[in-house]
C-alpha cells in the first residue's frame, strides 16, 4: 500500500501537489469509487486515472524498433533522442525510464527500456550471456574465412587487453551477414569487421536474448510483460 500522491508521482502521471487537483477533480477512483484524499494508502492495482487503469504500477519493460539518427540519452545536446519516440511521462517515472543494451547513432533495432533497476544489471551484466543478434551490411564481398575468424574466440580488438568471446557469423548475401555475440562493446560489431578489412555500412540488431523485433514498425514501441518474461 502507498500514498495515492506518492503513486502517481512515482508513475509519471504528475507531481504530488497536482495529485491534489486529480483528486479534487474527481480523475482518481480505487475499485471505481472517487478518491476523496490524496495522502490515502491505496493498492495500486485498484486505482484508474480517467477510467485507465494505472500503467505497468510495478515496473515498466518495453520493446522500441530505434531508428538511425536517435541517441540512447536523456541529454537534449545529442539531437533526437529515443524518449522522443515513448510516451512523454515514461522519462518522469521514478526511477526513470532507461535503455538497456545501447545502440550507437547509426544502427538501428531492437531496445528494450525498463525503469526496474534490477532488470538493467540483470540484462547488462557481464555475466548475463546474453545473445544479441544484428544485420550486418559491408561496402565489400564477404569473405567465409570471416565465420572461423569470428567463431574460435581469439580474435583481439584495437585497445583491447583480452579477446572477444566466440561469435556465430552466417553470411546471407555477398555483402549482408547476420552475427550473434554475447558482449557488448564499444561498437563491438562494426570493430570486429574492421580488423579484418571490411566497413559497415547498415548494422541492425534483431534480436536480445529471447526477444525478437518482428513486425514492430520502426520508430514504434511495445509494452513487454514482466511476468511473462524468460526466467
Amino acid at each position: 500500500m502507498r500514498r495515492l500522491d506518492q503513486l502517481l508521482s512515482s508513475l509519471g502521471y504528475c507531481s504530488r501537489r497536482e495529485a491534489m487537483a486529480f483528486v479534487k477533480e474527481g480523475r482518481v477512483k480505487l475499485d471505481g469509487v472517487v478518491v476523496k484524499r490524496s495522502d490515502q494508502r491505496v493498492d495500486a492495482t485498484l486505482i484508474t486515472v480517467d477510467d485507465e487503469p494505472l500503467e505497468a504500477p510495478n515496473g515498466l519493460l518495453a520493446m522500441l524498433h530505434k531508428p538511425v539518427g536517435y541517441a540512447c540519452t536523456h541529454s537534449a545536446d545529442e539531437g533526437p533522442n529515443i524518449y522522443e519516440l515513448l510516451p512523454s511521462h515514461w522519462p518522469e517515472r521514478n526511477p526513470a525510464v532507461t535503455s538497456v543494451g545501447r545502440l550507437d547513432k547509426d544502427t538501428s533495432g531492437l531496445l528494450l527500456v525498463t525503469d526496474v533497476g534490477s532488470l538493467v544489471h540483470r540484462f547488462t551484466s557481464p555475466k548475463a550471456d546474453i545473445e544479441k543478434t544484428y544485420v550486418v551490411e559491408v561496402d565489400r564481398d564477404l569473405d567465409s574465412a570471416l565465420i572461423e575468424i569470428f567463431g574460435k574466440g581469439d580474435l583481439m580488438l584495437r585497445s583491447e587487453d583480452k579477446p572477444c568471446l566466440p561469435a556465430k557469423l552466417e553470411i546471407v548475401s555477398e555483402k549482408t551477414a547476420r552475427l550473434t555475440i554475447t558482449e557488448g562493446r564499444y561498437h563491438q560489431v562494426r570493430r570486429m569487421f574492421a580488423s579484418q578489412g571490411w566497413h559497415v555500412e547498415k548494422l541492425h540488431r534483431e534480436r536480445f536474448g529471447e526477444y525478437e523485433l518482428g513486425d514492430l514498425g520502426e520508430g514504434e514501441w511495445r509494452m513487454l510483460s514482466l511476468e511473462q518474461m524468460p526466467k
